[in-house]
């Protein structure tokens, strides 16, 4: 037998598979005699329309020969989304916000994961530096992209620090081999006070443009800061004045690269304007929001779609009282939002509720990371009318529980008042305040 093998967990009715009467428990041990490595080898090797198949039955193993259609599927699942296990970090950044939950949370949420397939499979950010020359040859061969690269800095000894591992300085070269096969990427940057800012900021952003246009952009995000620190590397937070200086440094960049090159490039995240107290930039600096999911023109964007969603809609007197619990940081936007809603919809009430993050602390506001029992013990004795609103971002996907494990029901039941989950977009904002379209109710 082979000495990697992936058990089959089901066939597809009417399949390739099923017709060579292959059933859930056999293995699949190789295809045209190469072994597989996980689902990218899977993918890659049965692509072809003549394949041979070797598997593991309750005969013993069977060499299958199959003639198919190029790229059809033989109707195999094994389970695993990868058919491997997921990689594990081998850092110890100074940064990690793993390494600053409070004890007691689910046991999934403490695990790191540094998984160059999950970066081309769900947007994940890797370092790459548990990587290989090998396994980055596999990233260019399978064209595995866009791949997410967590830079922090190109300053080799630097990195090294930051992320406490000897492999960390290796991070130019690795982006240039990416680069020179061709492969899309997008960067990121978790600044830290007093580490990888002022000029070593700059240093960064410097070496990473000569790989446009393959890195299509680079986020700068300012570091999360929990009260769970205990033992950790001493952080500071950002004051007002400093991200006005990370802005002016970004825009400076973004001025000089849309110049030369029509894009602009580097992006700094809303968190960095709303702690300075600017505006965030126009829809156009953002290059079609490519790093949204890092909070690059979430706030932007949110305004665009609200006011187009609004301008669509006739006003009316409809009577109706609403709230919002949110976290700090989107507090003054969706009062300006609603500000702009009252003026067609008069008759609508609507409550905003910015919630302290008491569970991880009182410098971490965004919504995203707030948590069933904060909301609970700080919205009893408010106004909350008719139905309470939570954003879609503070539940794991597809359910109904927040981080501390709190289901929206017992929200419901705490606070004795319908809980309604605005999707995260503009639109639906405004069709849950005005009642639009209801939909269920979570």
């Amino acid at each position: 037998m082979q000495s990697k093998s992936h058990v089959i967990t089901g066939v597809e009715p009417g399949s390739i598979a099923e017709e060579m009467g292959l059933r859930p428990g056999d293995r699949l041990l190789a295809v045209n005699g190469h072994e597989i490595e996980d689902i990218f080898d899977y993918r890659y090797l049965i692509s072809d329309d003549y394949i041979e198949v070797l598997v593991q039955t309750d005969d013993g193993e069977e060499l299958l020969e199959i003639e198919k259609d190029y790229s059809e599927d033989l109707g195999l699942d094994f389970g695993e989304s990868l058919m491997d296990a997921y990689r594990h970090c081998s850092n110890k950044c100074i940064f990690c916000f793993i390494d600053q939950l409070p004890k007691g949370m689910r046991d999934t949420l403490y695990f790191k994961d540094d998984d160059s397939r999950l970066s081309f499979l769900q947007g994940n950010y890797i370092t790459m530096t548990n990587m290989s020359d090998e396994e980055l040859d596999r990233i260019i061969l399978y064209k595995l992209e866009p791949i997410n690269i967590s830079v922090h800095t190109t300053n080799p000894e630097l990195r090294q620090k930051m992320l406490s591992n000897r492999f960390a300085g290796r991070i130019l070269e690795q982006i240039r081999r990416l680069y020179d096969g061709g492969i899309i990427m997008n960067a990121q940057i978790v600044l830290c006070r007093g580490w990888n800012d002022g000029e070593e900021l700059e240093r960064t952003i410097r070496d990473l443009t000569q790989f446009m246009p393959n890195i299509e952009s680079l986020s700068v995000v300012p570091v999360g800061l929990s009260d769970h620190r205990e033992g950790l590397c001493p952080l500071e937070p950002f004051t007002a004045e400093d991200a006005g200086r990370v802005i002016d440094t970004i825009e400076r960049w973004q001025k000089s690269l849309y110049a030369q090159c029509g894009t602009h490039f580097v992006h700094a995240s809303d968190e960095w304007y709303l702690l300075a107290g600017r505006p965030v930039p126009e829809e156009a600096r953002y290059d079609g929001y490519l790093q949204l999911e890092n909070g690059v023109g979430m706030i932007r964007l949110l305004i665009t779609e609200f006011t187009q969603a609004l301008d669509a809609l006739p006003g009316d007197d409809r009577q109706r009282e609403v709230s919002i619990a949110t976290g700090m940081l989107a507090e003054s936007t969706l009062q300006a939002l609603t500000a702009k809603l009252r003026e067609k919809f008069p008759g609508v009430q609507v409550h905003i509720h910015a919630v302290e993050n008491r569970f991880f602390g009182s410098k971490i506001t965004v919504s995203g990371l707030l948590t069933g029992r904060d909301i609970i013990e700080q919205l009893p004795g408010e106004r909350l009318g008719e139905e309470l609103l939570l954003p879609a971002n503070l539940l794991r996907a597809g359910e109904t529980m927040l981080l501390d494990d709190m289901d929206i029901r017992d929200i419901e039941s705490a606070l004795q008042i319908p809980v309604r989950i605005v999707q995260s977009n503009g639109q639906d904002l405004v069709h849950c305040l005005i009642n639009r379209n209801r939909g269920d109710i979570q």
